[in-house]
């Protein structure tokens, strides 16, 4: 084989083992936040998240039903012992409000702030 080949093959074989390297690497994970909800607050388990996918597993400890929105969207009401999945994804980094849409709910103290890095 001439030595021009064996460049080619060696060059060749670098590239095919850095794009296979590329292609197993390790994706972050989706990010995870657990709501607490009660009557008039919510509780977040994190209150800084990285840009991207985000579950949001809401739970309501309260007496009252509530529900969780953010960032254009929500979940169903949620009754007093139960909890509900909410999966949202963040373009990019910001400050992200969320409420109960419960009326008079937010008004009471069940709202915040997000921070997506």
């Amino acid at each position: 084989m001439s030595r021009s080949r064996l460049v080619l093959a060696a060059a060749f074989l670098a590239v095919a083992a850095l794009v296979l390297a590329d292609l197993g690497a390790a994706r972050p994970a989706a990010a995870t936040v657990t709501v607490t909800a009660k009557e008039f607050k919510f509780t977040l388990s994190r209150k800084s998240v990285p840009k991207g996918a985000v579950t949001f597993t809401v739970v309501n400890t309260g007496k009252l039903a509530h529900d969780f929105k953010i960032n254009g969207k929500k979940t169903a009401l949620i009754k007093p012992g139960k909890k509900a999945t909410l999966k949202v994804t963040f373009a990019k980094a910001g400050s992200y409000p969320y409420l109960c849409t419960v009326p008079g709910h937010a008004k009471f103290g069940m709202k915040g702030v997000l921070k997506v890095t």
